[in-house]
């Protein structure tokens, strides 16, 4: 408590002093006090507290003015890092770095205005950047935390308009391949002699499976007699690049997969070529948690790798052009085509949601309206 005493000087007089707790100064996180001594009346000496106050006060304000946007990022940053995964505030760090802070990072936060955020989610659409939302996204949590910590007022990135890419949702939309063009793709990767490729593509699209569960995959994951496939576990990136093993994405994305006979059947043919080709690079394969899919130092894959297999397919064969994730959702289409319920595909794919199987991934293909038709017409022509 601040309090204004009288006290007697070395010369036998009297004054004033007071010592005051002024509070903790936002950006450098130190605490801040005063002490003034040598007023000859209380009244003085109460006029001096108030102007040291009144003074940090300002001092403060005027500092929270000339704040960018960077040093409040840094400060929420802290506080985020905290909260998630490594794998997960590393890649927000980077889209910081990349994308947000060349645009925002140097505009003094309280002054940033809406058309300054909207002018930034404008540039990050027109350069086709299609995580342009999460980027926007970023910037409206940087406002929000600033409001709970008393730094501004307002949220201008409220009032921003997102543009809305047609021409993207269209291409993810047909984001995946029919059966004839799934058959296709597999003779033409099978050409390509690469049995590593071959196998993990098969992998990936006869489970399900997510590409980062596939590149973390162990032999101990995989039963042979009960032909399954445990999923506990997911490659991610942490700083600087570096790969990481976590657990899944959701609590739902822990499960168990069924493989059919074939896929077994290869995924033993593979084990032995593995075996073959590491031990012949000097690498004991037979080791507990030995990876189903290694590069040549018998490490993880990095996340790349099945993207470059892919697109190589693609262009040598002029294939259609789908992503890695592409593969998921094929898996989805083509079981809910042949037979399987949702609720079926839902399992083996680890979703959470009901609604996530059914809206995002299942289309409903030309070859079953054809059959919807075709069974109505039956039907009513009995």
């Amino acid at each position: 408590m601040t309090e204004i005493k009288k006290y007697e000087k070395k010369d036998g007089s009297t004054a004033y002093k007071f010592k005051v707790y002024l509070g903790v100064n936002p950006f450098t996180g130190k605490e801040s006090r005063a002490n003034r001594t040598g007023f000859k009346t209380k009244k003085e000496a109460k006029l001096a507290l108030n102007k040291v106050q009144l003074d940090f006060q300002n001092k403060g304000l005027n500092q929270l003015t000339k704040q960018p946007f960077k040093t409040i990022y840094e400060k929420w940053f802290k506080q985020y890092k905290t909260t998630v995964k490594e794998s997960t505030f590393s890649k927000t760090e980077e889209h910081f770095t990349l994308h947000i802070l060349p645009l925002l990072g140097r505009i003094p936060i309280v002054q940033m205005k809406t058309i300054q955020i909207q002018h930034a989610v404008n540039v990050w659409f027109k350069k086709g950047l299609s995580r342009y939302k999460r980027f926007y996204n970023y910037v409206y949590r940087i406002f929000e935390w600033a409001i709970k910590m008393q730094i501004v007022d307002d949220n201008p990135a409220v009032r921003v308009m997102l543009p809305v890419d047609k021409k993207q949702h269209k291409t993810m939309k047909n984001n995946y391949y029919n059966l004839e063009e799934f058959q296709h793709f597999f003779i033409c990767l099978q050409d390509l002699d690469n049995p590593q490729a071959l196998m993990f593509f098969r992998t990936l699209a006869y489970t399900g499976m997510r590409k980062g569960e596939c590149l973390a995959l162990t032999w101990n994951d995989i039963n042979f007699e009960t032909k399954q496939i445990s999923i506990t576990k997911t490659q991610s990136q942490g700083e600087h690049g570096r790969l990481l093993v976590n657990t899944p994405k959701t609590d739902a994305s822990v499960r168990t997969v069924d493989l059919d006979d074939d896929t077994i059947d290869m995924l033993k043919n593979w084990r032995k070529l593995q075996l073959k080709n590491l031990t012949q690079l000097g690498f004991n394969s037979l080791q507990k948690d030995q990876l189903v899919f290694s590069n040549r130092k018998n490490k993880m894959l990095v996340p790349v790798k099945p993207r470059t297999w892919l697109q190589l397919t693609i262009n040598r064969y002029d294939l259609k052009n789908v992503t890695v994730h592409s593969f998921r959702r094929t898996y989805a289409t083509l079981a809910v085509e042949s037979g399987s319920t949702l609720k079926e595909v839902q399992e083996q794919l680890g979703h959470s949601d009901y609604r996530t199987t059914a809206n995002i991934y299942t289309e409903v293909t030309s070859n079953q309206k054809k059959e919807t038709s075709q069974r109505f017409a039956n039907y009513v022509n009995k």
